[in-house]
């Protein structure tokens, strides 16, 4: 066979020698650009021209500060089919954070919107690599800065006549892109993604036990492009032609349904907190979605209730996702078989809710003390994870012993795996609770909690206990109309205890106005923890 490398560059020459015509819908914030895909290839090589003519060569970090739009997809493919490699910067890190990740990849370029270049220019003095900064803005102007070396991305860009050529003499395992987990303890772990991997996992969102992803459809991602890769829509998209629409800055639910609605979108896909927030719009002012065929939610576990709102008043299958920073992302996905056909909703929600069935081409296996655990749905253990779109370490740190071992990644979270394979996330390692050297998954209770219909959003953690070491407590955030009282409280644990073992109730349910979250929307436990800790000593204190 022809040994022809895996690059991303050839995404770029096929988009724009099939589907010239074909659109990126990109809102900036300031206006909404119509770019057609041959417009996007002859940027993104007039870009990549620019940015070597400020000094990136192969190897060169290349850092993204950056909304979801036109100008970031351009840098997807820009700055790797070059041979650099594209840092995509969490934008909702602690400045703290900011200043590490930039400093530990050592970005020598920073591409910033001109919305968030304050931040940017707050902790300059800091960056330890930077030698340019790039504003991303409509327009060519500048903003005041006592900075030096900023220039303008349309001047840049304006400026080359795209007459660059892509190298071809790349090797497929070249880097191409780095992401920083977000890091809910200590410092940010980075990633660094290889052109091979990344084509790989491309393609694997094209079949149809995966997303589906076609030349037909209108694929509009809201998980953030500084977020594993947007979980590999963008990339993906450009290979089969797709129409994007990308939401840009500062979206809502209400701008989103618009966009659905408005631009026929097919398949979209974010966290659940995007989903909670749509469907309470959805029902304070309906919209037509008659042209969704999927909505993939990932980042942490689905409520039932929200897949069974989607799925039965609004008929739009609600699938869920999973996978990591670490996996570029896609691991699995609760796509419906053909054994699935004769399910009851009721099975059927309980299957959505799960992690799915892994991707072709990746190994999955569950470890526990006793060694590789039985895939009969009781049985927990660590997820581990094995492929080509899977890292095999950390970029230069050494809490790559922890992770990669025996050839396989330990994700940290804790499933069950069905005897058809499907996966069951039940928590995460540090999260989990034993409880008289029985485990409770906080993960199946919070789904559970979330099903009542007076709860919005609902948080368990294990607190100490003298007898049983530690017990499950619930932290709930009660809907509108709804009371935070002893009533509810009451009701919500009698809920509970028509559902599960009596040992598996929560001691407690402490009302909150909000749970605390990370960067990209999922329950912040360790915070959650201090918070309550904060709570009982002011309770004792006052008792």
């Amino acid at each position: 066979m022809m040994n022809a490398p895996l690059l991303l560059s050839s995404f770029v020459k096929r988009a724009e020698q099939y589907f010239p015509d074909k659109l990126i819908i990109s809102r900036t914030g300031e206006q909404i650009h119509r770019i057609p895909y041959k417009d996007f290839a002859k940027r993104t090589r007039q870009l990549a021209s620019a940015l070597e003519k400020l000094g990136m060569d192969r190897g060169t970090k290349v850092g993204s500060f950056a909304w979801n739009h036109h100008r970031h997809l351009e840098l997807y493919f820009g700055v790797p089919g070059s041979g650099a490699i594209l840092h995509m910067i969490n934008i909702r890190l602690s400045p703290e954070h900011i200043i590490y990740v930039i400093n530990h990849a050592e970005d020598e370029i920073l591409l910033v919107d001109h919305d968030l270049f304050p931040l940017i220019e707050k902790i300059a003095p800091q960056l330890k690599t930077v030698k340019h900064f790039v504003i991303m803005k409509d327009g060519v102007d500048l903003p005041e800065t006592a900075l030096e070396r900023v220039h303008s991305y349309e001047a840049l860009v304006g400026a080359e006549d795209g007459s660059y050529v892509f190298p071809k003499d790349l090797d497929e395992n070249t880097p191409a892109g780095m992401c920083y987990t977000s890091a809910t303890t200590g410092n940010p772990k980075g990633v660094v993604y290889s052109h091979r991997g990344l084509v790989l996992h491309s393609f694997a969102l094209g079949m149809n036990d995966s997303m589906g992803l076609s030349e037909r459809d209108v694929a509009m991602s809201i998980v953030p492009m500084f977020h594993a890769n947007a979980w590999g829509l963008p990339f993906a998209a450009v290979l089969f032609g797709t129409t994007q629409v990308l939401p840009g800055p500062g979206f809502a639910p209400g701008m989103l349904l618009d966009l659905i609605e408005q631009e026929g979108v097919t398949l979209t896909a974010g966290v659940p907190t995007i989903w909670l927030g749509v469907l309470k719009e959805l029902e304070a002012n309906p919209r037509n979605l008659d042209s969704l065929r999927m909505i993939i939610c990932g980042g942490s576990a689905s409520p039932k209730g929200l897949i069974r709102a989607f799925e039965e008043k609004y008929k739009v299958p609600f699938v869920t996702g999973y996978g990591m920073t670490e996996t570029s992302p896609l691991v699995s996905l609760a796509v419906t078989t053909s054994a699935m056909a004769n399910l009851s909703m009721a099975e059927r929600i309980e299957r959505r809710s799960m992690a799915g069935l892994p991707m072709p081409g990746l190994e999955v296996r569950i470890v526990n003390e006793q060694g590789e655990a039985p895939w009969d749905g009781k049985t927990m253990g660590e997820l581990n994870v094995k492929g080509p779109w899977i890292a095999d370490e950390y970029y230069k740190d050494e809490r790559t012993n922890d992770a990669f071992r025996d050839g396989w990644l330990y994700t940290g979270d804790i499933a069950v795996i069905e005897p058809d394979g499907y996966i069951k996330l039940t928590d995460r390692t540090k999260d989990l609770i034993k409880s008289g050297g029985e485990w409770i998954s906080s993960v199946d209770l919070e789904n559970a909690l979330m099903t009542h219909e007076a709860v919005f959003e609902a948080a368990v953690v294990a607190i100490p206990h003298e007898k049983w070491l530690e017990r499950p407590l619930a932290c709930v955030v009660v809907k509108e109309g709804y009371e935070e009282n002893e009533q509810t409280k009451a009701e919500l644990l009698a809920y509970l205890e028509s559902q599960f073992a009596k040992w598996w109730v929560p001691d407690d349910i402490v009302f909150l106005k909000e749970v605390p979250k990370t960067s990209v929307g999922k329950f912040l436990k360790a915070a959650l923890r201090k918070e309550l800790d904060r709570h009982y000593q002011e309770q004792r204190s006052f008792d």
